[in-house]
């Protein structure tokens, strides 16, 4: 299933009701990441209003210091003004008191969503289909968790602090400055009015460009992660000088997009420093004529003022939120939308189980296209007995590599069923399915760590017994003590202190070990050179035995240990019979065996 804003390539372009969706759908995520938060999210709340309150409390302790404490000292009473001094001390002490503790609190807040969301689009990425991967890039999901959950951790660290504190703050202020003198607060009320539609024309100039920063970062990691994937192709070819343009194109497009943000920027934060001093000079002119006529005191026109210099000051800060914000809403957005994709290969409701397969499996009316485009496999029917191994040939297209995708469960088939000694794969829970069926690909994958970490993938539990058992059946026993740390050996990223063929019999291990009733060898020997498919054919014989096994190979050589051949074009089967039957005759597998074995001469 896609869900919009996710597969394929990132869009800034989207329609006035695709957005209110993708912030719908980013709102349900942040509801999400907050509810099982709420009593932490409430104390730090009112932590925060508490020590705003007691940050405001210093103008109106000044005014009254001035206007009533002062004159009092003419009649020798001290007092009112100890009690001044005394109480602007106290909620000092207690406002910086509760920032600290709002600033802890607001960490483990901030760490609490960030820890929860990170473990999210990790878990949730495994879980989706092949389907998904294959057309959602590598470096868009390494965007999703590095720079995309960078500007939420910002926001957060930040950025909520700058905005509930400063909304607070300006509240605080607003109701304080109307208590003192509600003359200054209409004025001050006055200026929200220009304030207003500055803010507004900033949030909706703001909200694309932050969206295009958003996709232009997540394209520079796209390109660099492929180039440092494919760095071998890259040096082979001689593609850095085309790498270098490509890659300042893209520095050149994040630096525009990030420089049309910084002039929004230009004009709105000298706004608001304009708005502000346009009402602090109202505010003064309108006081200073009533001081003069006795309307207002001299001590509330000095708290008006301050509270009019402290009332921007937060906007100030809730301007630079909002850069965070921006940002951040459009990372939510991505990050929601790789969350909301749902699985093309569900898992069932109602699993059955399957614990002691025999191997039989059939493929029943199948039908499948990839992404509803052409369709690959027409009304195709199938029946593979337990225990046969099954060699599947045929030209590049033919169908060969889908078919074992189907029967691995990587994908489901659009109409039909591909099934289990009679039970439906999509019925199956996936544990019991891939205890059940392994796939070994031409590309063997090692992981980081150790030779036998990377054998006992296929059984976790596996003893060193059972390791050296499975590697010395393959034929990879030798090669493996031949390395500086035997099976202790560090095999690098992806295997790279391994030859390539090495590494093929190491999934092969991988494979034994696991010990499936089912195994699929898609083109596995292809990276193997000649000595070394010499050496694995009869470690093949000991892994295909007992167990239904379907081999696809261009390499007849590796066709010849099966039971029976199959020959496809075009999603069908052409031939069907034991490769002597095959050989003998005339058709597509004779003749192909004839050219593979003049080849040999």
């Amino acid at each position: 299933m896609t869900v919009l804003g996710t597969s394929g390539e990132d869009r800034n372009d989207y329609t006035k009701d695709e957005s209110r969706q993708i912030r719908q759908r980013s709102l349900r995520l942040l509801g999400s990441l907050i509810s099982p938060l709420r009593a932490r999210v409430t104390l730090t709340m009112a932590v925060v209003v508490v020590s705003t309150a007691a940050q405001v409390a210093g103008p109106a302790l000044i005014a009254f210091g001035i206007d009533r404490a002062l004159p009092a000292l003419v009649n020798d009473n001290s007092l009112p003004l100890l009690l001044t001094v005394a109480a602007y001390l106290l909620t000092g002490i207690a406002g910086a008191t509760m920032i600290a503790w709002y600033t802890v609190l607001s960490a483990r807040v901030s760490q609490a969503i960030l820890f929860d969301l990170r473990k999210r689009v990790f878990l949730h990425t495994q879980r989706l289909s092949l389907e998904f991967h294959e057309s959602y890039t590598s470096g868009r999901i390494i965007a999703r968790q590095t720079s995309d959950l960078d500007a939420i951790r910002e926001l957060l660290d930040s950025g909520i602090n700058q905005l509930v504190q400063g909304a607070l703050y300006m509240i605080f202020i607003a109701i304080a400055m109307f208590s003192l003198d509600w003359v200054s607060g209409l004025v001050l009320f006055c200026s929200l009015i220009p304030l207003a539609f500055l803010t507004r024309w900033f949030q909706l100039r703001s909200q694309q460009h932050f969206r295009e920063t958003r996709t232009t970062s997540a394209k520079l990691i796209v390109h660099f992660v492929e180039t440092m994937t494919g760095i071998r192709a890259v040096k082979a070819f001689r593609k850095e000088e085309r790498n270098r343009s490509e890659f300042g194109g893209l520095v050149e497009n994040y630096r525009d997009a990030n420089a049309r943000v910084i002039q929004l920027f230009g004009i709105f934060d000298p706004g608001l420093v304009f708005i502000g001093n346009v009402a602090l000079a109202m505010i003064l002119l309108v006081g200073g004529l009533r001081v003069s006529t006795g309307d207002l005191a001299i001590g509330a026109l000095l708290g008006a003022l301050l509270y009019a210099r402290q009332f921007f000051a937060p906007a100030q800060e809730m301007a630079m939120f909002y850069n965070s914000y921006q940002s951040a809403a459009a990372a939510l957005e991505k990050i929601s939308g790789v969350l909301e994709e749902r699985p093309g290969v569900p898992d069932p409701t109602t699993p059955i189980d399957l614990r002691k397969a025999s191997g039989t499996v059939k493929f029943d009316g199948v039908e499948f296209a990839y992404n509803s485009e052409k369709v690959i496999l027409p009304e195709f029917d199938l029946e593979l007995p337990a225990g046969q191994t099954v060699a599947m040939v045929g030209t590049t297209g033919a169908g060969k590599s889908t078919l074992a995708k189907l029967i691995s469960r990587f994908y489901d088939p659009s109409k039909g069923t591909v099934s289990l000694d009679g039970v439906d794969l999509r019925k199956l829970h996936p544990k019991d399915l891939r205890r059940a069926i392994v796939m070994v690909t031409q590309e063997a994958y090692l992981f980081s760590g150790n030779v036998a970490d990377n054998i006992a993938l296929g059984k976790p539990e596996a003893t060193r017994e059972e390791i050296v058992r499975a590697a010395k059946a393959v034929g990879a026993h030798e090669f493996i003590e031949a390395l500086p740390n035997g099976y202790e050996t560090n095999v690098n990223k992806r295997g790279g202190r391994v030859s390539a063929g090495q590494r093929q019999l190491l999934s092969f291990a991988r494979a034994f070990i696991a010990d499936p009733v089912v195994l699929i060898l898609d083109e596995a020997t292809a990276s193997l050179d000649i000595p070394s498919e010499r050496l694995v054919q009869a470690g093949l014989q000991t892994l295909l035995a007992d167990r239904t096994a379907i081999i696809i190979a261009h390499r007849l050589s590796t066709v010849a240990i099966a039971d029976r051949v199959l020959v496809m074009e075009h999603g069908r089967i052409i031939e069907d019979g034991t490769p002597q039957e095959l050989i003998s005759g005339s058709g597509k597998f004779a003749q192909l065996h004839a050219a593979w074995r003049d080849s040999l001469v």
